[in-house]
């Protein structure tokens, strides 16, 4: 008798801890989906009760045309014009929003965390 044998056995074993694992899965699927209906119910603005209107008195107007809806508003060219000229004013300037300080990388801490890859427990790599 071997130590590694696949038998009909092994083959149970297998699909049952797999199908196992699969159903728990699953399960934990339909758990989280509760929780978030749950959150979501409990966290959502509760609709205030507010006095109802009174009804207009009937010797007031009643206006039953419908208002012209606005146009979207849109950037304007004016927009754009503004934003290359301020470009152009702060290159002619040398005004720049970063100065660059010439820091290419941050130097590596002596920590615990680090000490085989710097070198200091004589192991190297």
């Amino acid at each position: 008798m071997t130590l590694l044998a696949v038998t009909a056995d092994t083959w149970i074993v297998t699909g049952l801890g797999f199908g196992i694992v699969l159903a728990l899965l699953i399960c934990l699927v339909f758990i989280l989906q509760g929780f978030g209906f749950i959150m979501q119910k409990a966290t959502a603005p509760k609709a205030s009760k507010a006095p109802k209107a009174e009804a207009p008195a009937p010797s007031a107007p009643i206006n039953t045309s419908t208002p012209e809806p606005k146009p979207a508003q849109t950037p304007s060219p004016d927009d754009d014009t503004a934003a290359i000229a301020f470009a152009l004013y702060l290159a002619s300037r040398d005004g720049k929003h970063d100065a660059p300080t010439g820091m290419i990388a941050v130097q590596a801490r002596e920590t615990a965390w680090n000490t085989k890859s710097i070198g200091l427990n004589n192991v190297g790599f």
